[in-house]
């Protein structure tokens, strides 16, 4: 069957691209009303259960009619019945209506201050106790807040941060930018990892500078925790030559245990077989660990209530 057709859509745009964008925005307020109507099959039935006017509802047909280029109703008295066009229009706007109901629905679930959700990085190198413990501290207050979990390196984070991916994130060093805040929350030593059969494996303690002729095993360039090392080393008078580059600490730990270099790490979980942890004495070897947000995004209640705890937890966020 053929739709019947108006003479021409009111809209020429000059490419399919503006077509499809200009005509999505210009109908987009109509659908429910179109909906409504469709519902009803009647103007004013469907005015007063929307609470429009019935001359405000009857132009909106007809102009979005007009817009289409196609009619959509039959007129009979005071009551309508969709044509063939109008059933077909009708399928689809009765999804993208509910498709919008359910991402308005998850949004505002998303929001609610007891079973909202929070979405937080951190560092690997936090997520096997750390974040946990973290996590379980602060649901004893708001059992039925979710999460979702981000591990990644820092400059990732700060991205995602940027692109609305994440609320929050835990990150080291503590970045400074404009469009960014951090707090600095805690600092964790560093160690330098050698070998267990190393010529430094007796000492409890080790000059950085006493590893200058050492291979290193370091994380990927992009890493806080390589951008740290190589500051230490800098500092403590060389360059530390890499041999290998990986994007997690245990990893690197492996390596050093194989015999394949040195690295700076912060303490691991669990102690790991093969390798001795030195305190470096000079330079002194930390990283600061921070939480960092976006500076003018609104938290939800939620976020909001994890914000505050972690800010609570300054000085005393990692495990002793």
């Amino acid at each position: 069957m053929v739709h019947q057709q108006r003479s021409a859509a009111r809209l020429s745009p000059s490419s399919d691209t503006e077509d499809t964008t200009d005509m999505g925005m210009l109908l987009a307020p109509r659908l429910a009303h179109f909906a409504g109507v469709a519902r009803t099959e009647h103007v004013t039935r469907a005015a007063q259960e929307m609470n429009v006017p019935q001359s405000t509802l009857s132009r909106a047909m007809a102009r979005l009619e007009q817009d289409l280029g196609v009619d959509l109703f039959a007129r009979h008295g005071r009551t309508v019945s969709l044509t063939p066009a109008g059933r077909t229009f009708l399928t689809s706007v009765e999804r993208a209506l509910a498709e919008v109901q359910r991402a308005a629905d998850e949004v505002r679930a998303d929001a609610d201050a007891a079973t909202g959700k929070v979405a937080f990085g951190f560092l690997h190198t936090m997520g096997a106790e750390t974040v946990p413990g973290l996590l379980h501290a602060f649901r004893a207050d708001h059992p039925r807040v979710r999460f979702g979990l981000v591990q990644n390196h820092g400059e990732a984070m700060l991205e995602g941060l940027r692109a609305g991916q994440l609320d929050l994130c835990l990150t080291s060093p503590v970045p400074d930018a404009p469009d960014l805040v951090a707090r600095r929350l805690d600092e964790q030593k560093l160690r330098l990892v050698v070998p267990a059969e190393h010529r430094l494996a007796s000492r409890r303690r080790v000059r950085l500078a006493e590893a200058a002729e050492e291979t290193f095993v370091t994380l990927e360039p992009g890493y806080g925790l390589r951008r740290i090392t190589d500051a230490l080393c800098r500092e403590a008078g060389f360059r530390p030559r890499v041999a290998f580059e990986g994007e997690e600490a245990e990893t690197l730990r492996g390596l050093v245990a194989a015999g394949l270099g040195v690295a700076l790490l912060p303490p691991p979980t669990v102690p790991r077989p093969g390798v001795v942890e030195l305190a470096v004495t000079a330079p002194r070897a930390v990283r600061e660990i921070g939480v960092a947000w976006l500076a003018d995004r609104e938290d939800t209640p939620p976020v909001a209530a994890f914000k505050k705890f972690l800010l609570s937890r300054r000085g005393a966020l990692l495990p002793d």
